[in-house]
């Protein structure tokens, strides 16, 4: 059996690098090819981190010999048709969150992965980690009882430059898609589709959702707070309150350090892990895994999460008044 999974990389910005970094730490994975719009990019790319072929442009990567998958690290409107092009070609795929830009897409995306008998999986790096599946056997074993709210916050202070894919409505700009996407999937994650959503955003000179305050409401009143934000800095923390106790992930909780919990009214218990590199090792890992025993997608993260969790933002974006020039399609 086939050890070593041949990795490819598409669009080389600053998540790839930090990805092309973590394959190193990953036993049984190495950087194959790497591809841009700019062959000199890919280049220097490749250099830095020893791959052994480099494309300027992606469907030269497609004939690549003995690529085995490839993670797809474009900004979020090309994450369709970058995947697609791919998964047409049965090259599995690791496309970064958030999937697509709507349900349609996710959905087009699945079914050519299942037509072409593929591996699709989101990159919610998040759902790997050690402290976040410790948090999840916790909860599930009913550490904390029931769980009756949650607060989960994300954000940052971003580069108001107009030409940041963060502010760029046509590159898929915003804070929701981009960041806002953690709290949601955490709560999703936790329980479920909310009964009902409720939405304030505020939105730029550019019509790029900056700032927004999200409520999902549950059954028996539970609740959940979500906010986020490009314009102001956060702790970035996730806590999860139950019943009997309360258990928080703390910052930046999407690549968890450090969590803490405990019944209310009695001692707290606070776990740490300062694992090596930026984390997407886990992921990677889980991806090899998935792959060397056949499998065509994750049983953590499947594809109707990931489609779950697209409708969830759809709504989201919908009560907030954003739209996307995909969503007119």
């Amino acid at each position: 059996m086939k050890k070593t999974i041949n990795w490819g990389i598409v669009g080389l910005g600053k998540i790839a690098n930090k990805f092309a970094q973590d394959i190193r730490l990953v036993k049984g994975a190495r950087l194959h090819a790497v591809a841009s719009r700019t062959l000199g990019k890919a280049q220097a790319f490749g250099e830095q981190y020893q791959a052994t072929h480099v494309f300027g442009s992606y469907e030269e990567l497609v004939s690549c010999p003995d690529l085995d998958v490839v993670y797809i690290a474009t900004p979020h409107v090309f994450h369709c048709e970058n995947s697609l092009l791919f998964l047409k070609s049965k090259i599995p795929v690791l496309c970064e969150k958030p999937l697509a830009m709507n349900a349609k897409e996710v959905k087009t995306m699945i079914n050519c992965a299942k037509e072409n008998d593929t591996y699709l999986m989101q990159a919610i790096w998040t759902r790997f980690f050690p402290l976040m599946e410790k948090s999840m056997e916790l909860i599930e074993k009913g550490e904390i009882g029931a769980i009756k709210s949650i607060n989960a916050d994300f954000g940052f202070h971003a580069n108001w430059n107009p030409d940041d894919r963060l502010l760029d409505k046509k590159l898929g700009g915003g804070a929701i898609l981009d960041v806002g996407i953690y709290p949601i999937f955490i709560t999703y994650l936790l329980l479920g589709k909310p009964n009902s959503i409720i939405v304030e955003t505020t939105l730029n000179e550019l019509g790029v959702d900056e700032t927004s305050s999200i409520i999902f409401k549950y059954e028996d009143g539970v609740m959940a707070n979500l906010f986020c934000s490009l314009n102001a800095h956060t702790e970035v923390e996730a806590t999860i309150y139950g019943k009997k106790g309360k258990l928080k992930l703390h910052g930046r909780f999407h690549h968890p350090k450090t969590i803490s919990y405990g019944d209310y009214y009695s001692g707290i218990t606070t776990l740490n892990d300062n694992y090596k590199g930026n984390g997407y090792q886990y992921e990677i890992e889980a991806v090899g895994q998935d792959l060397l025993n056949h499998k065509k997608e994750n049983k953590l993260l499947t594809h109707q999460f990931s489609l779950e969790l697209t409708e969830i933002l759809d709504e989201v974006l919908k009560i907030a008044g954003i739209e996307y020039q995909q969503d007119q399609i």
